[in-house]
């Protein structure tokens, strides 16, 4: 039988807590060698900030500074709350970014080497049993040079981490939690972008391909990228769907009834109709290769 012990392991890792205040989004990304990091480092919540705990994590450090911070308390303030009745304060490592922008970072003196960080606007980076301080520096790097939404700002750094020595023991697992206003599936919570990868050989570059897949079912490509259904793709799409089963016939190119019948199927049942439009006829560039790639001969 599984018996909890009130010492764990610690989460030894590295992470980035940042926001985008045009975007109004907050987040962590953060990786590991510790099984499962996503269940303990990071937290954010939209319009309050984002808080990553972690070397031996005091868990409550995270609803605990979301709670602070969503009622205006600076990050800095946070930070010295959370310190200051806290024994083992000096195990303890912390990065916060508050709904202002302003971040703070702690490194106790009881992390293990190498273990520092740092913080600037919007933005605070740490890592403990890091192969270097070259970790953290990096990540900062890739931060700043990055473009694109904070998801993204957020995984280049995670990556450049990862890619730099990261975690001197190794890789086990990743995460990446972003939250922003209405941001979560159907506009119902502000859970925007939550992946785990718990345990795998390569985290981050599996957390890379999972956000791949993620702007590829829930991405709006701009207008330029539709593509017109008619002629080759259309044939294409019916070559799919005859060897699938959704199309019985020839594949001619030719956009009639039973192939918009047969499309709304096969669209529906890979989860793309949302980057579809059939009265419209049009299709999503990113999903027609996808649908190639996958089911083309």
């Amino acid at each position: 039988m599984y018996r909890y012990n009130q010492r764990m392991p610690k989460p030894s890792t590295f992470s980035i807590v940042a926001c985008d205040l045009g975007e109004r989004a907050w987040g962590v990304a953060v990786a590991s060698k510790f099984p499962a990091v996503g269940a303990v480092v990071p937290w954010a919540q939209a319009e309050a900030g984002a808080v990553a705990t972690q070397a031996y994590a005091n868990t409550s450090f995270g609803p605990r500074g979301l709670e602070l911070m969503s009622s205006g308390v600076s990050a800095v303030e946070a930070l010295s709350r959370f310190l200051s009745d806290d024994e083992d304060r000096e195990q303890r490592q912390v990065g916060l970014v508050d709904a202002n922008g302003l971040a703070a970072t702690f490194t106790g003196s009881g992390c293990f080497d190498w273990a520092g960080g740092l913080a600037g606007s919007g933005y605070a980076i740490q890592g403990n049993i890091l192969s270097g301080q070259q970790v953290i520096d990096t990540m900062e790097k890739a931060f700043l040079e990055s473009q694109g939404n904070l998801p993204f700002r957020l995984y280049a750094a995670l990556l450049a981490g990862d890619r730099s020595g990261g975690d001197r023991r190794g890789r086990q697992s990743a995460a990446i939690y972003v939250a922003k206003p209405n941001g979560g599936y159907g506009g119902y919570t502000d859970r925007w972008i939550d992946y785990r990868v718990d345990d795998h050989e390569n985290p981050v570059q599996r957390l890379g391909e999972l956000l791949e897949m993620h702007e590829l079912y829930f991405g709006v490509s701009d207008k330029k990228d539709r593509v017109s259904l008619k002629g080759e793709p259309v044939q294409q799409l019916q070559e799919m769907m005859i060897h699938q089963g959704y199309l019985a016939g020839s594949a001619d190119g030719t956009f009639d009834e039973l192939t918009k019948v047969a499309l709304r199927a096969f669209t529906g049942n890979e989860n793309f109709e949302e980057r579809v439009d059939l009265e419209a006829g049009w299709i999503d560039k990113p999903v027609l290769e996808y649908l190639l790639k996958k089911f083309g001969k």
